[in-house]
């Protein structure tokens, strides 16, 4: 790699982003926890961020859906991780994972910065689309950055096909919504456009039996 001089004016080597998206249940986290085993197990000092909005397994681990579980900070932000960290840890560290990558609305400038200046390998793990396949959060924003970037696919919960998008089975209609498979499942193209429209219509039919909140009894 590349020499910088880093903004404290000492040398380091320039770092690198590696960006791995995909919808629920596509193995995102289980391809970040090996890539992060990976390096440590190369002899490289390594680091793993989640969101502190996901609590659904454990609050200080990384933990797929199959159980394989890593330490972790949990974080509101990715701003305060060096100032929590400290300053001798964090330049000591070569490489940092960051899983729901989606949740972080710092994610572009922490990347910038930690790979233009600071030398680190960044591997980010998120969801690229919502539940109505539409960018989430600032995981799109950072593939410019990106060394390499890796799209992963799950099996379509209703025929078998590869998924590439992210269904909703509940009524809430809000963009963060976290959930397990209680709440979402993966599904193909096909199957993706019949839910929502079979979503649309049930949702249309509960619309025409409310009673107008202006009528009088």
């Amino acid at each position: 790699m590349a020499a910088l001089t880093s903004i404290n004016g000492g040398r380091c080597e320039a770092g690198e982003v590696h960006v791995i998206i995909g919808p629920m249940f596509a193995g995102k986290t289980t391809d970040l926890l090996l890539r992060i085993e990976s390096e440590s197990s190369s002899g490289r000092n390594v680091a793993m961020i989640k969101s502190s909005k996901d609590t659904r397994y454990a609050n200080d681990s990384v933990v797929t859906h199959d159980g394989l579980k890593f330490p972790c900070w949990s974080l509101p932000d990715l701003s305060s991780f060096h100032h929590k960290l400290g300053d001798d840890e964090y330049h000591k560290l070569d490489v940092i994972g960051i899983d729901e990558a989606q949740f972080f609305e710092d994610l572009y400038e922490f990347c910038c910065k930690a790979a233009d200046h600071d030398g680190k390998t960044i591997i980010v793990a998120g969801l690229d689309g919502d539940y109505l396949r539409r960018s989430f959060g600032s995981v799109l924003d950072v593939i410019p950055l990106a060394e390499t970037v890796t799209k992963l696919t799950a099996r379509c919960e209703l025929c078998g096909k590869r998924a590439f998008f992210t269904f909703r089975k509940t009524a809430e209609t809000q963009t963060e919504l976290i959930g397990g498979s209680d709440v979402y499942m993966p599904v193909c193209r096909q199957h993706y456009v019949s839910g929502q429209a079979a979503v649309e219509s049930t949702r249309n039919v509960l619309e025409s039996y409310k009673v107008p909140t202006d009528s009088h009894i």
